[in-house]
């Protein structure tokens, strides 16, 4: 279908300085069990276009989901019209941006397709994995879930310009909540963050068997947990709770088009300035993050963004020295600087902006024993479960599931609610350790909202363990 309306959409193109279409084809399947008992199956399918126009300096679009030649025309007229509105008066002269005209495709490398295993053996699976969660009559509530999306994309412009990519999305989901009196404590996979892309080999790679046990063992041990204590410590944070601290702290404040006001009277605004780039000491020098969509088995993987910019492996900070922006095509021509391939819409109805894709903290040399072992006191914390952060995403607090404290160089007792705050522009540069490559974990998230209208996008973090002076950690929040 794809191919055919793309072939009408080339024929009937208007004589502007740039014009593109976007169609999308969302299908998922969420498969859920909760206490014991399979909820209803969630079916879902979304298809529509995106059109796009650039002409005098202005720009237009409109989404339609009538993809037939009379909802295409329509769709055009409209944006034209936007477009034309817009001329002279646009904070960007659009007609001067250069926009490319890519030819490819891509696809997810999948190893185990989704419709291998037959339905009723991924309920099986659910139902396995439930009866390991609920390991205890304390364990009140607990829930075990698949979530598989498969998004087809075809990205056609005026150039002679044309992308397919297929993106292949695997979401597995654990929790328990356990309860004693008056006290109830949660526990989970990581808050939905082991999501990657590919099949269900992810299901392999991170054994949901163990970690079904490992999240029920957990939850009752933070029932007779003491609150972390109060202190000025280091800080050992996992890789699943160091994918929140690179999104919220690093990954929002570096988006050119935050930078530039553009989300000041929804999302806020940043603390980072332009002047910063190429010269802002963001970290430490062991503080090394990349922008890569092209990593293929990763959340936010692809091989073109939204506006059909070739992804690449960017880096963002080097050696705690902040390089470049989040900024895409448009962003980069408004600000005169160079940013990455991240154009993005979270859907056919919605136009591309500024966001994170892969955003990565790369690996460094020391094993995960070797971190601890460095620490004389300090608390080591696991899974997020609650933040807070200032409209500039300077000032911030976060709370984790999970948390044990070292002592001596060695993990000992369990602590419950623990908590940390800091400011970004100096935690950074609190980093004193980061782990290797061995420790590094391939993380993501589903829920990433910016924009208005709102959109909610797919953003990928990978991280191994990283280790931080002079923090300020408290329980009992």
């Amino acid at each position: 279908m794809f191919e055919s309306v793309a072939a009408h959409f080339r024929e009937t193109m208007p004589a502007v300085d740039f014009c593109s279409l976007r169609l999308v084809r969302e299908t998922s399947q969420e498969i859920t069990v909760r206490q014991g008992v399979l909820q209803p199956v969630r079916n879902q399918e979304d298809v529509g276009g995106m059109v796009v126009v650039h002409h005098g300096g202005g720009t237009g679009y409109a989404a339609t989901s009538d993809l037939s030649p009379a909802g295409l025309a329509e769709a055009t007229r409209r944006a034209r019209g936007w477009a034309e509105r817009s001329a002279g008066i646009a904070v960007v002269d659009y007609s001067a941006v250069p926009m490319p005209h890519p030819r490819g495709s891509y696809a997810t490398p999948v190893q185990r397709p989704w419709e291998s295993l037959p339905l009723s053996d991924k309920i099986a699976l659910l139902q396995d994995l439930s009866t390991r969660l609920r390991s205890d009559d304390r364990i009140v509530d607990w829930e075990a879930s698949l979530w598989f999306t498969r998004a087809t994309s075809l990205y056609v412009t005026s150039g002679g310009g044309q992308t397919h990519q297929e993106h292949s999305l695997l979401v597995p989901g654990l929790s328990v909540a356990a309860n004693d009196g008056a006290d109830t404590v949660e526990r989970s996979l990581g808050g939905r963050g082991y999501c990657r892309q590919g099949g269900l080999e992810l299901l392999d790679a991170i054994d949901l068997g163990a970690c079904a046990e490992r999240i029920a063992t957990q939850g009752l041990e933070l029932l007779t947990a003491p609150d972390c204590p109060d202190q000025t410590c280091h800080l050992l944070l996992a890789p699943d709770q160091m994918m929140l601290q690179i999104h919220e702290s690093i990954g929002h404040p570096l988006e050119l088009d935050r930078i530039l006001g553009d989300e000041r009277n929804y999302a806020g605004t940043s603390f980072v300035t332009q002047d910063m780039f190429g010269s802002y000491q963001y970290g430490s020098e062991l503080l090394n993050v990349t922008h890569d969509p092209s990593i293929g088995a990763q959340f936010a993987s692809y091989a073109w963004d939204d506006d059909g910019v070739p992804a690449s492996k960017e880096y963002i900070i080097r050696a705690g020295i902040l390089e470049r922006p989040l900024g895409s095509v448009v962003s980069q021509h408004r600000a005169g600087i160079a940013g990455v391939a991240n154009a993005r819409a979270n859907g056919w109805n919605r136009p591309a902006i500024d966001r994170m894709a892969n955003l990565n903290v790369e690996p460094g040399d020391q094993t995960l024993q070797e971190l601890v072992g460095s620490v004389e006191r300090g608390v080591y914390m696991e899974s997020n479960t609650s933040w807070s952060i200032d409209d500039s995403r300077n000032k911030f607090q976060f709370g984790c599931e999970y948390g044990r404290l070292i002592e001596d160089g060695e993990l000992t007792s369990v602590v419950r609610k623990p908590n940390y705050r800091g400011i970004s522009a100096t935690f950074w540069r609190n980093l004193v350790g980061t782990g290797d490559r061995a420790s590094f974990e391939v993380l993501g998230t589903p829920y990433c909202g910016k924009g208005e209208p709102n959109q909610v996008i797919r953003v990928g973090h990978a991280s191994p363990p990283c280790l931080f002076a002079d923090i300020q950690v408290f329980g009992g929040a």
